[in-house]
């Protein structure tokens, strides 16, 4: 009577597993070709630019293996370590600048007021467009001679400015056109995570006594900590990899003073067809961004006591 009730109690289990197994492989059958698909467009290319950075080659001229030679070059490269310095000076712009406006922006159209969908969607207009457009139209607002930048400066008796065409000005411009173009973006991501701050928390705080200041400091900005976090990782990645806004305007003048990292390694492997060396800079790139994106995440746990 035992082994027959066992035997009975089995069966469901069974039956279960197997329809577990079957909605599992019925998963992977519809998933499957497109992670092919995805892995081997990102793992193959990876995996042919390392071999191609230990190599010596024009893709033309038979290529030679030259080791570890061309990371070992990148070190004693002047140009390299002016880009870099370019490319730490416009996220140190961009970041903050980014994180500080999508904030506040969000803050203003957590509103119930009229015509909030049409400002919502003036907001987000900026990002849909490509970053070409974008460089396309701010080189017509930022013309030395014909932009309507100066000519604003003009009427309101301001002395005029180099701006795009300044060393000293150029990449600041550009940040405010990245700033431009990608503060949606963070508006967007910061919208829906105010509009899941509990609001009795809020009305709480303020039953308590304290200030709207002191509300979005104490309860809002805890709230919003984690979404912080990404949009900082998210910014720094896409401010370390600019290229078109400087290949659109630019096009790393006047005197390098916008070389960013991204258009030097365009430079070297497309311009002077130094594939090895261009995908040796390539790779540290991506060893920074990614040691970059591990300390962010890594001191923001700490400082949660995640760690």
């Amino acid at each position: 009577m035992t082994s027959v009730t066992a035997a009975g109690r089995r069966r469901p289990a069974a039956a279960a597993r197997r329809r577990r197994l079957v909605g599992d492989l019925t998963g992977w059958g519809f998933v499957l070709p497109a992670t092919l698909v995805v892995v081997g467009m990102n793992l193959f290319p990876a995996a042919w630019a390392f071999l191609i950075s230990r190599q010596k080659t024009d893709n033309i001229a038979p290529s030679q293996q030259v080791g570890w030679r061309n990371y070992e070059r990148m070190m004693d490269d002047p140009t390299v370590w002016e880009s870099v310095r370019h490319t730490l000076g416009y996220t140190a712009m961009f970041v903050p600048g980014s994180v500080i406006v999508g904030l506040f922006l969000a803050i203003a159209l957590n509103r119930k007021i009229k015509f909030i969908g049409f400002y919502r969607t003036c907001i987000f207009v900026p990002f849909v467009a490509s970053s070409a457009a974008t460089g396309i139209l701010a080189g017509f607002v930022f013309d030395p001679t014909y932009g309507l930048a100066n000519n604003a400066l003009r009427v309101t008796g301001l002395p005029q400015q180099g701006f795009l065409e300044s060393p000293s000005q150029a990449l600041v411009v550009i940040a405010v056109i990245g700033l431009w173009g990608q503060a949606a973006f963070n508006v967007a991501i910061y919208l829906a995570a105010l509009q899941d701050v509990p609001t009795s928390l809020i009305e709480a705080a303020h039953i308590d006594g304290a200030g709207r200041w002191k509300a979005f400091r104490h309860v809002v900005v805890p709230h919003l900590a984690p979404v912080t976090v990404f949009v900082v990782v998210w910014q720094t990645i896409v401010a370390l990899q600019m290229f078109d806004l400087i290949f659109v305007t630019t096009k790393g003048q006047p005197a390098g003073a916008t070389t960013t990292i991204v258009y030097y390694i365009y430079r070297v492997a497309f311009e002077n067809l130094r594939f090895g060396y261009g995908a040796a800079l390539a790779y540290g790139l991506f060893a920074a961004t990614f040691l970059v994106t591990l300390g962010i995440v890594v001191q923001s746990r700490m400082r949660r006591g995640a760690f």
